[in-house]
Order: structure tokens, then C-alpha cells, then sequence
């Protein structure tokens, strides 16, 4: 399966920085997926759980505090939390 680069971070920590094959994210309106090659875009983030699966397979857990934000652009994704 195709990844990218993703990075999940909060101010002063770096909670997860890797290859992934996708990341469900909690947005303002509504639980999106970022898979690799997605359109660029950026979306403010809702109070809830990042859930990643890494580029092996695992699955992560990060949780997500109302007012973070998600970018993605050029096969990498940035969540701030």
C-alpha cells in the first residue's frame, strides 16, 4: 500500500512522525481520512482521535483537542493538536 509522511505534534512534543498508510482525523465538520497522494487542503480539527495506521500496519491512537489543525500537501500531512 502507498504512504506518506506524516507528523502529529502539540506544542513542545512530537507525538508521531513517520510513513503512514492513512490517518482518520476528527474535523470541525465531520471524521476525514487522509490516504496518500489526497488534494491538498487544510481543516481545523474537532475535539476527539487521531487513529493511524503506520506504514507496517499498526494502528495508533493520538488524542485531538478542539481548535488543532490538520494540512496536507505534496503527499505529507501535519496535524497539529
Amino acid at each position: 500500500m502507498k504512504t506518506f509522511h506524516l507528523t502529529i505534534a502539540r506544542v513542545g512534543e512530537q507525538l508521531y512522525s513517520g510513513e503512514a498508510q492513512s490517518v482518520n482525523l476528527p474535523g470541525v465538520e465531520g471524521v476525514f481520512t487522509v490516504l496518500a497522494g489526497h488534494e491538498p487542503f487544510v481543516s481545523g480539527l474537532a475535539a476527539g482521535t487521531a487513529r493511524v495506521k503506520d506504514a507496517s500496519g499498526k494502528e495508533q491512537s493520538f488524542p485531538v483537542s478542539s481548535g488543532g489543525i490538520a494540512e496536507v500537501s505534496k503527499n505529507q500531512a501535519t496535524v497539529l493538536v
